[in-house]
């Protein structure tokens, strides 16, 4: 199956796995797989370290971290991040969760993190894994081979030359690019959600006191959320997740309307008072969407190349880095062990659908107003708020039995709903609206 002009029949190299992309997936794919024998080749379009969005970390993300040998390196960057905080502007208090509180008790804190920093120390960890990295080369061509007979692949580097590979299994962790999701057109705008999103940094924002110092908040406003994520060296990430047509709609240069759409939200601004904008303003539209399939026979997708729904709980990095553990056991399987390949990669398709499932039912409800008075007037009946807190730190892949309590949660949100059933409804209609489909404003300035 071809995509693209067919590339020559004779690679300039060859590898077992070819990983697409150097961030949290790609890099967590390539050094597990070089860790368990493969020859490995990972090629980045960029060189580390560069800029990316996305600082906020899962209690989750750590027993992960664990495992790659990097823990270390990342509390060394890190600010430590013991909960969340919601402020809405339609309530006089302020809700707190604390991961301790959650079902799990193992997994009380994360960190917040740059994302150059993080990111290039697990690229670096995979070199050191025995994957060859490969920085500054940007993928052009793909030819998936008939079966399970692989692919090859043309890239070109920052000087112009263009290299060929020839590889036994191909990896997508392209993120948002999500190279194979697009050349295949498997790549799906998700109807049931959209958002854009415009973000900063800034030195000086106020913080929170003492342990809460590295909350993430999330501030409510009358057109989406905010993020506000202090990071170790001072400064801090804010950023607004608002609805693609506002963002489409405006009337001057995105700078001025981000800072804008900050005093529509005083209790944010009140924080950001005295703080300096150290960084441009950047705007990512169209946030959501998913790919209607994993994997191939000798392919698969990871991370954001796969699917994306919605920043809102800091999901993203660690379904990244599980999706390429998972990832990792299969490809091992399919190329050692060929008869299991089936077997292996429904596994792994059944390890990318459940994360974003399970997001994505509180994601599409996090602006309602029935879910904005629960998170914050929480109580723990059935253990919901345990069960809850468990989401919010990524506890979703293991063990811990919190399914029970959160149909519990589910249905007293209906319940809720249908008590105020005339709200619920202008709600839904003003949603439907909201997430109307416009053009991309990706780039946007």
């Amino acid at each position: 199956m071809s995509h693209g002009p067919r590339l020559p029949d004779t690679a300039d190299h060859h590898c077992d796995v070819l990983v697409m992309g150097g961030g949290p997936a790609g890099s967590t794919a390539a050094a597990l797989l070089a860790e368990k024998g493969h020859r490995v080749t990972l090629l980045e379009k960029a060189r580390h370290p560069r800029f990316h969005i996305g600082e906020s970390l899962l209690p989750a993300n750590l027993p992960l971290l664990d495992r790659l040998g990097v823990r270390n390196e990342v509390e060394a960057i890190g600010m430590v991040k013991y909960g969340a905080e919601f402020v809405s502007p339609w309530h006089t208090h302020r809700q707190a969760f604390e991961f301790a509180d959650a079902w799990n008790k193992t997994m009380p804190s994360a960190y917040q993190v740059r994302r150059s920093e993080f990111d290039e120390i697990l690229i670096r960890n995979a070199a050191r894994r025995g994957a060859e990295v490969v920085e500054a080369c940007r993928v052009r061509e793909v030819e998936l081979l008939p079966g399970a007979a692989g692919a090859v692949v043309a890239a070109e580097h920052e000087d112009g030359r263009r290299e060929t590979w020839r590889c036994r299994f191909l990896v997508d962790a392209t993120g948002r690019d999500t190279v194979l999701g697009n050349r295949l057109k498997a790549k799906q705008r998700n109807p049931k959600h959209n958002s854009s999103a415009l973000y900063a940094h800034f030195r000086g924002a106020t913080r929170n006191p003492g342990r809460m110092a590295g909350h993430i908040t999330i501030f409510w406003f009358e057109h989406g959320w905010f993020w506000f994520i202090p990071l170790a060296d001072g400064t801090t990430s804010v950023g607004a997740v608002t609805w693609p047509h506002r963002v489409k709609a405006r009337d001057k240069p995105v700078r001025e309307f981000f800072l804008d759409q900050i005093a529509l939200c005083p209790a944010l601004a009140e924080r950001l008072e005295d703080a300096e904008l150290v960084s441009d303003v950047e705007a990512t539209g169209n946030f959501s969407y998913a790919c209607d399939h994993s994997h191939g026979a000798a392919y698969l997708l990871l991370g954001d190349a796969y699917a994306f729904v919605d920043p809102v709980f800091s999901s993203g990095v660690m379904l990244a880095m599980n999706s390429a553990f998972a990832g990792a056991d299969a490809i091992d399987v399919c190329l050692c062990e060929p008869r299991r390949a089936a077997r292996a990669l429904k596994r792994f398709d059944r390890v990318m659908t459940h994360g974003p499932r399970e997001f994505s039912w509180f994601i599409y409800r996090v602006t309602n107003p029935t879910m904005r008075e629960l998170f914050m007037s929480p109580h723990n009946v059935f253990r919901v708020k345990e069960a809850l807190l468990s989401v919010l730190a990524g506890d979703i892949f293991g063990k811990t039995p919190i399914w029970p309590s959160l149909w519990m949660f589910k249905a007293i949100y209906y319940l809720a709903s249908l008590r105020q059933l005339k709200r619920t409804l202008a709600a839904w209609k003003r949603r439907r609206f909201n997430i109307r489909y416009v053009e991309d404003v990706e780039g946007a300035r």
